[in-house]
């Protein structure tokens, strides 16, 4: 339910390094958290080349249930963006490990990625 490969965030995004694009991480939202989210109807994602500072909102995710925030697991610039998502966000609920990912970023410091949750520390937190 939470693959040991990814790092996570408290706020339940997670971040799969590397990326597609060279120096990249692709960041999605945790099984836990589309789970708390229900059906997922619309996904409003950042812009390639905006950059971002870790912790800020980045975008929304609508639900049936309710509307949620996107929030920058790491500092860094978009370099691409699913966008699957604007035609199938339902991708979201079904694959939040694959298909539903959300945006890749070239961290500005790759050593952020070590202060963020590891699989265990994660799973901790939600079951806790």
């Amino acid at each position: 339910m939470y693959p040991d490969d990814l790092r996570y965030t408290s706020k339940h995004e997670w971040v799969r390094s590397p990326g597609e694009a060279e120096g990249s991480v692709r960041i999605g939202i945790t099984h836990f958290a589309q789970e708390q989210l229900g059906d997922i109807v619309y996904v409003q994602l950042p812009a390639v080349g905006d950059e971002l500072t870790a912790d800020d909102v980045c975008g929304e995710l609508e639900s049936t249930k309710s509307v949620s925030e996107l929030y920058a697991p790491v500092s860094g610039t978009v370099v691409a963006r699913n966008d699957d998502l604007d035609a199938s966000p339902e991708q979201v609920n079904a694959e939040p490990y694959g298909a539903g990912w959300m945006i890749e970023m070239i961290p500005s410091d790759e050593s952020a990625l070590e202060g963020l949750l590891t699989a265990a520390d994660y799973r901790a937190q939600v079951e806790g």
